[in-house]
């Protein structure tokens, strides 16, 4: 590789006995066709030949470092090997494998944060068989931010992002139950999410002035306080606020006129209050085209939108798209935050 080229992609191989294993090798054999980036895959590559060979996939598989990496990707899968190792049975997570899926997650922010990478994709993770095994982060995102923390010294905020060909959404809460939702929302954290999504739309999505659409947390957005006062004493001075700040935010509407295509056109991205009313509205519109990004971190990172689907790992039928939109976004990021680098 080149001083002047831009390294691979990272990819966490994230649950054994999901689909992740074999919706990265269905990529990997349609990567001429679907004009892949090159990637590596952080994994096993006897679990990764073993599952080949139970769906099918006549896939050859190279171990190699991420450095290499590039370079065996046209003619191989590349590998870069685990020290724990990973077993293979489709449909039944162990918590024995949870110091692996650890690990590769783990690695891959190394590898972009010291150049190897230039971003990284995480494949689905099962959050009860790492539960089990005493992890101790809500989530992907959260481990991740955990990770950026104590590699920068810096707090990291990591929020997260749904991003489809016609919609980007924005939960400012995320996994937490619905009836704690209004007693947790302030307008700092509105604010603070804000702020990150406006600033990442900038610089690695390239939107020059992104417009962002905040959405209210009561039916018809509180209904000028007849349905509840969030909008006006939490949302609203978070809306001003942005907009002091320079940030073209605009709200809070009512969630349920927001989303149609003439709303969309207004906006580049939508601040949510709560979980499913940011994935609902974008995994309808394009459930197998939308990507998990996650913002507010020192190092790109996408993730398929779905989960580990055990119902369906092991039998050949998984579909690759979200994992290839996932790929082709993290490349675009990458590419447009290397433009603006000096």
């Amino acid at each position: 590789m080149s001083g002047n080229s831009s390294p691979p992609l990272a990819v966490s191989i994230g649950e054994p006995a999901g689909i992740g294993p074999e919706i990265l090798l269905t990529a990997w054999s349609a990567r001429k066709a679907l004009a892949l980036p090159a990637f590596y895959v952080l994994g096993d590559t006897e679990l990764l030949a073993a599952r080949a060979r139970r769906v099918g996939l006549d896939v050859p598989i190279r171990e190699t470092t991420p450095e290499s990496a590039a370079e065996a990707f046209s003619a191989a899968l590349p590998v870069v090997p685990l020290e724990n190792r990973l077993s293979d049975v489709p449909g039944a997570p162990s918590p024995a494998n949870a110091t692996g899926v650890i690990e590769a997650i783990r690695r891959g922010v190394q590898d972009v944060l010291c150049g190897r990478a230039a971003g990284l994709v995480t494949c689905p993770i099962a959050k009860k068989p790492l539960y089990d095994a005493g992890f101790e982060h809500p989530g992907h995102t959260e481990y991740l931010g955990h990770l950026a923390e104590q590699a920068t010294g810096q707090p990291a905020n990591a929020v997260m992002m749904l991003a489809g060909p016609e919609l980007r959404t924005v939960p400012v809460t995320v996994h937490q139950a619905l009836e704690t939702v209004a007693g947790s929302l302030n307008q700092e954290t509105i604010e603070r999410t804000g702020e990150i999504v406006a600033r990442d739309l900038a610089t690695r999505f390239a939107i020059p002035s992104p417009r962002l659409a905040v959405a209210g947390l009561n039916p018809h957005a509180g209904e000028g306080g007849a349905m509840g006062r969030q909008e006006i004493e939490i949302i609203a001075p978070a809306v001003r606020a942005l907009r002091a700040a320079g940030i073209n935010a605009f709200g809070p509407l009512p969630a349920d006129t927001m989303f149609h295509a003439a709303a969309r056109k207004n906006y580049d991205a939508a601040l949510c209050m709560y979980h499913d009313q940011a994935l609902i509205p974008v995994k309808t519109l394009a459930f197998d085209e939308t990507v998990n990004v996650t913002l507010g971190l020192p190092f790109i990172r996408t993730s398929p939108d779905h989960g580990t689907a055990f119902d369906i790992a092991g039998k050949g039928i998984a579909r690759p798209d979200s994992l290839v939109a996932a790929i082709r976004l993290a490349r675009l990021l990458a590419d447009n935050e290397r433009k603006q680098t000096p």
